[in-house]
């Protein structure tokens, strides 16, 4: 999916030329029933990162569901 998504990417724009995924990558399943809020979610996602940052939110959801990590290998 990393190599099929950053060759479109790259195909949409030269200014993406250099774009690529983090080496790591994690993967969460979503409710039909919650797609909706998922698509606002991604709607609204430069605006919502702006008061939490992406680390913080996955260090709380990983916590709310009570996953264990170790930030040595979550973050490049």
């Amino acid at each position: 999916m990393k190599v099929e998504s950053s060759s479109w990417a790259k195909k949409q724009s030269p200014s993406l030329r250099d774009f690529h995924w983090q080496a790591g990558y994690g993967a969460f399943s979503v409710s039909q029933s919650n797609s909706g809020q998922v698509k606002l979610y991604i709607a609204n996602q430069g605006e919502h990162h702006r008061q939490m940052t992406y680390q913080d939110e996955l260090r709380m959801l990983l916590q709310q569901h009570e996953i264990e990590f170790d930030e040595r290998y979550v973050w490049d």
